[in-house]
């Protein structure tokens, strides 16, 4: 009677296959960690254009420039002016530039237009994750 067993070169296949299979499943895993926490940053960084962005609606058009302008935030500030400090490694940036009442790409002199662009940027760590504008009228 012949005995029926795995041969030592099938068996040495064997396990390099289930070898292959762990460190693709190691490698996507690791993969979909990385895009979860670029994702849990994105989420954060829109929060706190998000709050900028209900902040400048509390203002008047008249202060915007005053209590925007050139104003880094770090740690945050949510819309009532209160320091987030819950994300203390972000920080805000913002600008507010007049532009032309018929092309809003086009930056003016203080004043001279009915129109201001808000820029917001956010920074985690220094490094730039996010950024939006929008406009604000003084009707």
């Amino acid at each position: 009677m012949k005995k029926q067993a795995f041969t030592l070169v099938e068996v040495l296949i064997a396990t390099i296959l289930v070898g292959l299979a762990i460190a693709s499943l190691l490698g996507a895993n690791l993969a979909f960690t990385r895009a979860n926490g670029d994702g849990a940053e994105m989420s954060t960084a829109e929060f706190l254009i998000e709050q900028i962005r209900e902040r400048t609606t509390l203002v008047s058009y008249a202060d915007l420039r005053l209590s925007f302008d050139d104003k880094n935030f770090s740690p945050p500030i949510g819309s009532n002016g209160e320091i987030l400090n819950d994300f203390a490694n972000y920080s805000q940036q913002i600008t507010v530039q007049n532009v032309s009442n018929v092309n809003f790409q086009t930056v003016v002199s203080d004043g001279s237009s009915n129109f201001v662009r808000i820029t917001v940027k956010i920074f985690l760590s220094g490094k730039e994750v996010s950024s939006a504008c929008w406009l604000r009228a003084s009707y």
